[in-house]
């Protein structure tokens, strides 16, 4: 049985759409159990990052967020667990570590096969379902679409990164997943917002932006990544900085108003 609190979708008035997939917080029942206790305080999540968007849909852009935890499923890489980034360790669909390597379940706790499978039919599914049917319509509407898929980070991973990430990371699968004219407006975006910036750097775009970014079909993409020492004092959600998170929101404004208007 699919979750009824699976997701929500508040549908806009743009031919634009936010994905926001790692934000959720939830976990089903009896699954906390099974988890380390450093996993159980969901590290890896983009914390608030809904938050960041709560602007969006005065905007006219339809927001769907997932409210399940990414240790649930990955809702932004393959079902079938192929690896996207070659020369980087492997962040799975089911993942079983944490981004420090360390495991997300107690020994002899890890969901075997016939669960993966569950997961992928009752979290992963629907949710690619539901972004598929908001493509479609916007497609319907107004002629094309344009996801943007909205993600945060910890400024500093070394088992998947070098150094420091740049506050605000914009992927478009180097440049295929979109067209050139929107990534081009969107870097004289984050040019003009004053933040450190990377455009294909560490982050080129995930499942999300690589599957759906088809702008041959009139389907554009991109990803955002943001550093949380972007808009927080630390890696918890009870660090989120308003003073820090005004600011950026006026920038993540400037970028959504430069898709809409291309969209």
């Amino acid at each position: 049985m699919i979750p009824a609190d699976l997701y929500s979708c508040k549908r806009g008035t743009s031919a634009l759409i936010l994905s926001i997939p790692h934000s959720g917080v939830h976990l089903p029942a009896g699954l906390a159990p099974r988890m380390t206790p450093k996993a159980r305080r969901l590290p890896d999540t983009d914390w608030r990052v809904d938050e960041l968007y709560d602007f969006a849909a005065e905007m006219g852009a339809t927001v769907l967020k997932a409210h399940y935890s990414r240790y649930v499923v990955d809702l932004n890489r393959p079902p079938g667990g192929e690896t996207l980034y070659p020369d980087r360790p492997v962040t799975g669909f089911c993942p079983l570590e944490l981004f420090d390597g360390t495991p997300v379940y107690r020994r002899g706790c890890e969901p075997d096969r016939e669960e993966i499978e569950h997961r992928l039919l009752t979290y992963w599914q629907p949710y690619h379902d539901r972004l598929e049917v908001e493509l479609a319509n916007s497609c319907e509407r107004h002629g094309h679409a344009v996801l943007y898929d909205c993600h945060s980070i910890a400024p500093a991973v070394p088992r998947l990164f070098d150094g420091h990430l740049p506050a605000l990371n914009l992927g478009t699968n180097h440049g295929s997943s979109c067209a050139s004219a929107m990534q081009d407006s969107v870097t004289e975006r984050l040019l003009d917002c004053g933040y450190t910036y990377a455009v294909n750097g560490r982050f080129v775009g995930g499942y999300i932006t690589r599957h759906y970014g088809q702008p041959e079909r009139a389907r554009h993409a991109l990803q955002m990544e943001i550093a949380y020492d972007a808009y927080m004092d630390g890696a918890t959600p009870d660090t989120y900085s308003l003073h820090k998170a005004v600011r950026l929101k006026a920038c993540l404004q400037r970028i959504l108003e430069v898709l809409v208007l291309l969209g």
